[in-house]
């Protein structure tokens, strides 16, 4: 074939995604106009660079697109579904139940172009995506709210540290890459409450799952920062880890190091010193999504604030 007449490879979501400079979640999203809470500049972005590689949509994405069915999409990403995620999920699916509307819920990682695939294939009405949104070129329809709202608390086991009296405090993250978008968002708000409580420093700590494990970096971490007298944990899986750790170490809760987790899960209240926590109206949240995802108002749905069960261990 000489080369002139040989055809130029077809361009693709991936190139208009790259060229943009967004995800290809977004890219599909905004293409088949369904684009949520992608704001009017990166939309206006994509579909520039869509007219200026040339690129023609998939005929058979397009016709489902165009027949939109009741399914809404939400990806977890691998977090676990034992804590207030379990709450959310369900008031998400009894919201989305009620405007006769189903909820289908992926497990484990997928790529921005798997869950895009998997959205075109059903014809997804909205996905939430709270694995792949915390990075800002992933959001796709009701995302955004949801993943800040169900972090938004997050500076409440901070502030409940300093009234306490502690001006020393760290952030304790599971060695978990499932939870990263999660616990990345829980972190940063965080130490924004330690900066607006005005502490010098918020240092962070990763843990692994094996209490053993765990108890070699907990001691790392004592050497190179004794100052810290607090602990504010990701969720209460990852602060029990840590009661864990400091058992094997000979340290106690809270004489030694104040504990704090998140989420209150019932298995918390049964630990040995009982877990200090932060319980989230995380049902309400769930509704609010899935009135949010369907372009409904939300008026008169706001959570309850989040509230600290103080136990032995903070």
């Amino acid at each position: 074939m000489s080369e002139s007449t040989r055809q130029s490879p077809r361009v693709t979501a991936k190139d208009v995604a790259r060229v943009s400079g967004v995800s290809q979640t977004t890219v599909s999203f905004v293409l088949n106009g369904t684009a949520g809470h992608v704001s009017q500049e990166t939309r206006e972005r994509v579909r520039e660079a869509a007219r200026t590689l040339g690129y023609v949509p998939n005929g058979s994405a397009q016709a489902l697109r165009k027949g939109a069915s009741r399914i809404v999409l939400l990806n977890v990403e691998g977090i676990p579904t034992g804590s207030g995620l379990g709450s959310y999920i369900r008031g998400l699916d009894a919201e989305l139940a009620s405007h006769q509307h189903v909820l289908l819920v992926l497990h484990g990682h997928l790529s921005s172009q798997a869950l895009s695939d998997v959205a075109q294939t059903v014809s997804a009405r909205a996905v939430i995506d709270l694995g792949d949104a915390g990075h800002a070129d992933a959001i796709v329809t009701g995302t955004e709210t949801s993943l800040t709202a169900f972090s938004a608390q997050a500076d409440v086991p901070v502030r409940y540290l300093v009234e306490r009296g502690h001006r020393h405090i760290a952030t304790v993250l599971p060695d978990t890459a499932e939870l990263r978008a999660l616990a990345g968002l829980r972190e940063r708000l965080m130490r924004q409450a330690a900066d607006t409580a005005g502490l010098a420093d918020c240092p962070t700590l990763v843990l692994p799952g094996d209490p053993e494990a765990a108890g070699e970096q907990l001691r790392a971490f004592r050497a190179g920062h004794p100052e810290v007298t607090a602990l504010a944990a990701y969720n209460d899986d990852t602060a029990l880890v840590t009661l864990a750790a400091m058992r094997n170490l000979g340290l106690r809760a809270p004489e030694d190091l104040a504990v704090i987790g998140f989420d209150d899960t019932p298995h918390g209240a049964l630990f040995s010193p009982a877990l200090t926590t932060v319980r989230l109206d995380a049902e309400a949240l769930g509704r609010i999504a899935a009135r949010d995802a369907l372009g409904l108002s939300t008026a008169g749905f706001a959570p309850e604030p989040a509230r600290v069960i103080v136990r032995q261990s903070g």
